[in-house]
């Protein structure tokens, strides 16, 4: 109602809204939330808030240019016009960079040395958008946005202290005047292209045919551009007008079906794929998969996609890297590889920000010269420059598709092997990831405070000198994880984010909740396919499966 007090934290507002706003929230990377509640108002104080605190920690000048782009969802141009509004009253000029993957934006930023907002929201569905800003050197980080925060909470109290006469804004949140967007300009994806297509060897991918699953992926132009300037032949499939949210860490039976489809489709059409490539919506996350001979009476393709977080070994091993960031979260095919090749590993917490953190405190040390991270999802961030056989790659430290779709080609094409051989050679460890929606965040706090000790340790290790504290949390784990399952003793536990168990059988099991939706996650590791897949599958099963045990026992 028009005239009533909100309160944002502890700073009461009073507002001429008709509406009761949701203010946004950050998840493990941007900020995020339902179409609904990402009105224009809510938006431009977002956005004139971070830079404000940009332009006072003196990562942004007053007056200067603001890189902005959007994905492809239906309400990214609303919401970009909003942002653009914002930009314009902070006194800085909009660079308008149009419909582009969040790494090109990011990757123009950097190289001018300017801000950068990136409507999308990444993987999650379509009723929902984010907004994620770069400062000039990359990503935001976690200990930025308390700042962020504050001074959004500002802008909002002014911006609600108007008069219904006085704001730019309707009583529904919306913009008087929404206005057009200034002109498209082109030089953060040509920037990116030219990054790819003159980082690798020209002509390096003859002889390989790719499909480019497009879907409504922002980067799927581009995708296909930079397939074919390398020397790929290029076959497309599955564009889409509406959008279509793709979870590179919850790649299901479902899609992988529909891929197989694209590909007898395409072999029909006299094509021969030998690989499926793809991205999730804002295009920094791959999607990867071989695609094998036909075989049996049907002679139907069979696609084997390969997990993110061990695509991730493939392109460290390409880059000869030396060491590694990736979050606790990832396959540990990661640790086991990293230790047989000698790379210094660290494990953070779940989300780019962190990772980016941990590329800056390994950049620090002052002896490692090939940095790299990357997370399950796949996203890959380059912490130091590269060399692949052209220009060098200049350092990338946020989540990027690109780069390990070509390199996992590149690696197979210079060994001479097929995708499907290449991954052959990585250890033996399995892993799925799945999800349950319309988790109440509250319901996943209780659970990770019931099974959480209190106190500062991370990871302990069950044996003789295990507090009491952790011996209770094992015990409680296993009323969870039963023999019965197929689950055998709990060895070691790690809760740097979320409760991630060890098995003396090698099974590893992962729960957290998800940073950017209302979802309650399962990870799992094991020596075979089947094996990982049933503990997911025990994991989601309605209406008892365990994570729903865990809701009724703790929320």
């Amino acid at each position: 109602m028009a005239g009533s007090r909100l309160a944002y934290g502890m700073l009461p507002v009073s507002t001429f809204l008709a509406y009761n706003p949701v203010a946004l929230a950050f998840g493990t990377s941007g900020l995020r939330g339902l179409v609904t509640d990402i009105t224009d108002i809510e938006a431009y104080v977002n956005v004139r808030g971070a830079l404000r605190y940009l332009i006072a920690s003196g990562d942004m000048q007053a007056g200067g240019a603001v890189v902005l782009g959007g994905d492809l969802r239906p309400s990214t141009d609303r919401i970009m016009r909003a942002a653009a509004r914002a930009i314009l009253d902070a006194g800085s000029r909009v660079e308008n960079s149009g419909k582009i993957p969040t790494p090109a934006l990011i990757l123009h930023a950097i190289a001018t040395g300017r801000t950068g907002v990136m409507v999308s929201g990444s993987h999650i569905p379509f009723d929902r958008n984010g907004i994620k800003i770069n400062k000039s050197v990359g990503e935001l980080l976690k200990s930025d946005e308390p700042g962020v925060t504050r001074e959004v909470e500002l802008v909002r109290a002014e911006e609600y202290a108007r008069s219904a006469a006085a704001s730019p804004f309707k009583p529904d949140g919306m913009l008087k005047e929404p206005g057009e967007l200034p002109p498209l300009e082109r030089a953060a994806e040509e920037r990116y292209v030219r990054r790819y297509v003159g980082g690798f060897p020209v002509g390096g991918l003859r002889g390989i045919t790719v499909l480019v699953y497009e879907h409504s992926a922002v980067g799927r132009d581009i995708l296909g551009r930079i397939l074919r300037e390398l020397g790929a032949t290029v076959v497309t499939a599955g564009r889409a007008e509406t959008f279509i949210p793709i979870d590179t860490e919850n790649i299901t039976d479902e899609l992988l079906v529909r891929l197989e489809g694209l590909v007898k489709d395409a072999e029909a059409a006299g094509h021969r794929p030998n690989v499926i490539v793809s991205t999730d919506g804002d295009s920094d996350r791959p999607l990867v998969a071989a695609v094998h001979a036909a075989s049996g009476p049907q002679r139907t393709p069979r696609v084997q996609f390969l997990p993110g977080d061990l695509l991730g070994i493939i392109v460290a091993e390409y880059l000869r890297a030396d060491a590694v960031a990736v979050p606790i979260s990832a396959n540990d095919a990661v640790e086991r590889r990293m230790v047989e090749r000698g790379v210094l590993l660290e494990k953070t917490r779940i989300g780019s920000p962190y990772v980016v953190a941990a590329l800056d405190h390994l950049s620090r040390r002052g002896t490692l010269s090939r940095i790299v991270g990357w997370e399950a999802n796949g996203g890959f961030l380059l912490g130091s420059e590269a060399s692949v056989g052209g220009e060098p790659l200049a350092p990338l430290p946020t989540r990027d598709s690109t780069l390990p779709i070509l390199a996992n080609l590149f690696a197979a094409a210079d060994q001479h092997v097929t995708l499907a051989a290449l991954w052959a050679r990585l250890p033996a460890r399995f892993g799925r990831a799945g999800l349950l929606d319309n988790v109440p965040v509250a319901a996943s706090r209780a659970i990770l405070a019931g099974l959480v000790p209190a106190g500062s340790v991370t990871e302990v290790t069950l044996d003789d000198a295990t507090t009491p504290d952790w011996r209770t949390c094992a015990v409680t784990l296993g009323r969870f994880f039963p023999a019965a399952l197929g689950f055998d003793r709990i060895v070691r536990i790690n809760v740097l984010d979320g409760v991630r168990v060890y098995f003396a059988n090698g099974d590893v099991t992962h729960i957290r909740p998800s940073g950017n939706a209302p979802q309650l996650r399962i990870y799992a590791n094991s020596d075979t396919q089947e094996r990982a897949d049933q503990i997911v599958a025990d994991g989601l099963r309605e209406p008892d499966g365990i994570l729903r045990q865990l809701e009724k026992a703790f929320a």
